[in-house]
């Protein structure tokens, strides 16, 4: 009995053995085939090294000095390492890992991302289209500086996407930024009595898109968002806040149709930043405090605002005052 119980055990640790050397081959074969493929579509794609651990329950990849470069967008990524890690018997559920220091370079400007941790989890449907079923991105200590001369802080970012059931390309998206700052609360003047940073920063939608977001999302192109139901967008800053909700469609060229209610509390607090920062002209916010005044009358609240935010046939429209051309939501 002893001799039968120990020869089914050395069966299933070689069983076990060959099925973690079968994810090894594949991940040391595949990985590099990647690559290979993107330079052949003319990408900056070159890593220095691939180390692969972790037997014999893991599968964790660590690539090192990591370029990749789009031609199609011109945008670059730069970091000295990348790491996926995987369970064996769970090869679609990976955790990513990104270094404290990374850039990432555009035509127009060079972006430095510092971070004290930050690691996604995804998690994939088996297949070779690698479709995303569910990611968490979770960002410590964030601090991004562009050679613009902007910089962002955030103490804490989350963000979320998870695949709807009815629809393969239909995620609920949800973003939390704590002790958000950006550049234009950091410079505020010192005689300003309002805190440095944002006490909520956060928005919550349904987006669909033109095709399910898989591997192809990085290899040709991003699936374009078709239509967006914003459950809701706040921000509260100080005494202030913001917060927006309502829904668009958006055609093939990225225009939307659809309306998004805008409320503002303490609306007026918020022009009166925007004049002593003087980072926007006073005739701009004159002709705005202006315009929402007259709006603000209609509802009969003077302090908080309920506008909406329409989209039609190409324009923009602030309550019933027009005021330029709708925006292009593309994803590039």
């Amino acid at each position: 009995m002893m001799k039968r119980l120990t020869v089914l055990i050395a069966l299933a640790a070689m069983a076990w053995s060959g099925f973690w050397l079968a994810g090894y081959w594949g991940l040391s074969k595949g990985i590099p085939a990647w690559f290979e493929a993107r330079q052949k579509d003319g990408w900056v794609a070159e890593y220095s090294d691939l180390s692969l651990r972790g037997f014999p329950s893991r599968l964790d990849s660590t690539l090192t000095n990591v370029t990749l470069a789009d031609p199609d967008t011109s945008v670059a990524w730069d970091a000295p390492f990348f790491q996926i890690f995987a369970l064996t018997y769970r090869p679609h559920h990976v955790i990513a890992v990104w270094p404290n220091t990374q850039t990432i370079s555009t035509p127009t400007e060079k972006l430095t991302v510092n971070t004290t941790d930050m690691r996604a989890s995804l998690i994939l449907e088996p297949g070779t289209d690698l479709t995303l079923a569910r990611s968490n991105l979770a960002i410590d200590g964030l601090a991004i500086s562009s050679s613009q001369g902007w910089e962002l802080l955030a103490n804490a970012v989350n963000i979320a996407m998870h695949r709807q059931e009815d629809n393969p390309a239909r995620y609920r998206l949800a973003f939390q930024a704590d002790e958000f700052a950006p550049t234009a609360v950091l410079n505020l003047p010192a005689d300003l009595d309002l805190p440095r940073s944002f006490s909520s920063f956060q928005a919550d939608m349904t987006a669909e898109f033109s095709r399910p977001w898989d591997r192809s999302a990085i290899e040709q192109d991003r699936p374009q968002p078709v239509a967006l139901d914003l459950t809701l967008a706040e921000v509260i800053w100080g005494d202030l806040e913001l917060n927006a909700a309502g829904a668009v469609t958006i055609d093939r060229f990225g225009v939307p149709t659809g309306e998004i209610t805008i409320r503002a509390v303490n609306w007026r607090d918020i022009l009166q930043v925007a004049r002593q920062s003087e980072q926007v002209p006073a005739s701009v916010v004159d002709t705005i405090e202006q315009a929402l005044g007259f709006i603000a009358g209609l509802s009969g609240n003077a302090d908080t605002l309920d506008i909406p935010l329409t989209f039609k046939r190409g324009a923009t429209h602030l309550g019933p005052l027009p005021i330029g051309p709708a925006p292009k939501i593309v994803l590039r």
